[in-house]
């Protein structure tokens, strides 16, 4: 399905009923990464999945993108679909910078947060010259290299070995991604904003899961996000890197659905 919105035409995909369930993916991906979960959870929950601006299958559009714009994007989404009551917003990744944003935006849109393979601090400044780096190469090589150097950090070094399968799948997955749309997302998150401030600002309930094997995201810095909000539980998949909800679906069904049911 497509919804035009901000002056572009956003892509998502949404089942079920009840309490809306609004997942956000990272970089360079798309909602594809949520298919596990808007097949098991529609049962129980009204579960969306939108593409962010220039990923998937929404319309590529210039940037400059900022955390700001996408957050704004996902609102007018929910306005879109007639949405009036909190959600529960799960982001992974990137998609956690973005709801970090979303939840200072929009207060009152946010009844609970699911934050997977994510961190709350901004980039340091060597961060930020990887960041303009990586632009730069995508406007010059397009965005094979830069899928080809994340494939083996993404998911756990055991997944990357024994599950050819899902790694094919992420590849295909990450090259949806369109020049604009991964340049736009890179200087977004170059410039986004130090969200630790934001944890203890956090008093609804939340969920951190963080695979053991990422390779992108130390476990320990999860850990301590997790202490910094006030009603947090804190999952580690022993099976799983930066991809849960891929590596390790139905662990990441049952903890997800556990969670809601206690809203």
């Amino acid at each position: 399905m497509k919804v035009k919105i901000n002056n572009f035409e956003m892509a998502y995909a949404e089942a079920g009923s009840g309490t809306p369930l609004l997942f956000i993916h990272g970089f360079p991906l798309s909602k594809a990464i949520w298919l596990p979960q808007l097949e098991a959870l529609n049962t129980s929950f009204q579960i969306i999945t939108p593409d962010l601006r220039g990923h998937g299958d929404s319309e590529s559009v210039p940037g400059p993108y900022s955390m700001q714009m996408l957050a704004g994007d996902l609102n007018a989404l929910l306005d879109n679909l007639g949405i009036n009551q909190p959600v529960v917003i799960c982001g992974h990744s990137m998609g956690g910078y973005l709801t970090f944003e979303f939840f200072r935006q929009y207060p009152q849109r946010v009844a609970g947060i699911i934050l997977t393979a994510t961190r709350a601090a901004d980039d340091p400044p060597e961060g930020k010259t990887n960041r303009d780096n990586a632009a730069q190469n995508v406007m010059q090589d397009g965005i094979t290299p830069i899928v080809e150097g994340m494939l083996p950090k993404i998911v756990s070094p055991a997944s990357f070995d024994k599950n050819p399968e899902l790694v094919e799948s992420v590849k295909a997955i990450m090259m949806g991604a369109s020049v604009e749309g991964t340049v736009g997302a890179l200087m977004a998150m170059k410039e986004r904003p130090d969200s630790t401030p934001t944890l203890e600002e956090i008093k609804v309930p939340s969920l951190v899961i963080h695979g053991r094997g990422d390779q992108i995201i130390p476990l320990a810095e999860a850990e301590q996000m997790a202490g910094s909000i006030q009603d947090c539980e804190f999952v580690i998949f022993d099976n799983a890197g930066h991809l849960p909800s891929l590596e390790d679906p139905q662990l990441f069904n049952n903890v997800v659905r556990d969670f809601m049911q206690q809203l």
